[in-house]
């Protein structure tokens, strides 16, 4: 399972899901660019210690990642509130990529269309969403919780 960033906007949300991919084992994708200059330092600043074991791969746009993706095992899974199936009725399976988008405006309608699944969270009724770092760890431990890993 991996974890793919649409252009995020904010440097303390990826650094807080890249140390959550540390300590999940998760390989991330970041799709830029970014809103942001990502570098060293504020990465460093975000993530702590733990990004020296993150498994990082930076694309530099939409196609970019798409070809890197092409011909590999695994569905495209994003988060949306658009969607209708919620995380929990969803059935995860090892080589998905779980996709999140800008913390700003989520992601456009053809990488909406791309998705080979949506899923929401669910949540109370007039609030828009949740801080794409919880977003990504409260589906991320569900798909790990479904597929019994990470082994300790």
């Amino acid at each position: 399972m991996r974890l793919a960033l649409y252009q995020p906007d904010i440097p303390q949300n990826t650094g807080a899901i890249l140390r959550l991919a540390a300590c999940f084992g998760l390989p991330v994708d970041v799709i830029e660019p970014c809103g942001f200059a990502f570098d060293d330092r504020r990465m460093r600043r975000a993530g702590m210690d733990y990004l020296d074991h993150v498994e990082l791969h930076r694309h530099r746009s939409w196609a970019a990642y798409q070809a890197a993706r092409a011909g590999t095992a695994g569905r495209l899974v994003l988060l949306t509130t658009r969607a209708a199936v919620p995380h929990t009725e969803a059935r995860f399976e090892a080589a998905d990529s779980l996709l999140l988008g800008r913390e700003s405006a989520g992601v456009p309608d053809d990488v909406h269309a791309a998705a080979d699944i949506r899923i929401r969270i669910p949540m109370r009724a007039g609030l828009r969403s949740l801080n794409v770092a919880m977003a990504a760890a409260i589906v991320a431990g569900e798909a790990m919780r479904q597929l019994g890993y990470p082994e300790s």
